[in-house]
């Protein structure tokens, strides 16, 4: 990834952020790192369903859409980070989960938001 993609990237990690807040979720961990992938935001919402989000964004959809690029392969990744996650942090365990996806596309101020965008 170049720097200018990595640096979008991370703005726009910064903007759904601020974006879930406004929507009543509790953001708990930011940029989970595990071994084969990466989780972006994790948070509660107000039914403390434990929220994995992938947040992608597409200056131009002439190539597919935002949430076109949340592949199966980036899906098998991003479950197995949330094992990882729910593994060590236990107490999350018995929580209800789901999988979004936050779609960024051109100059949008606000995301899509896919909710149950997958299924582990």
């Amino acid at each position: 990834m170049g720097w200018f993609s990595q640096q979008m990237g991370q703005q726009k990690e910064h903007q759904a952020e601020v974006w879930l807040k406004t929507q009543a979720i509790h953001i708990i961990a930011q940029n989970f790192r595990c071994k084969g992938g990466e989780i972006d935001l994790i948070g509660l919402d107000a039914n403390r369903t434990l929220i994995f989000f992938e947040v992608k964004y597409r200056q131009n959809s002439a190539y597919g859409t935002a949430s076109e690029f949340v592949t199966p392969q980036k899906q098998q990744r991003l479950i197995q980070c949330a094992q990882t996650y729910l593994q060590k942090h236990p107490d999350y365990q018995a929580y209800n989960m789901r999988f979004d996806v936050l779609c960024f596309e051109n100059s949008q101020p606000q995301p899509e938001w896919l909710q149950d965008a997958f299924w582990s």
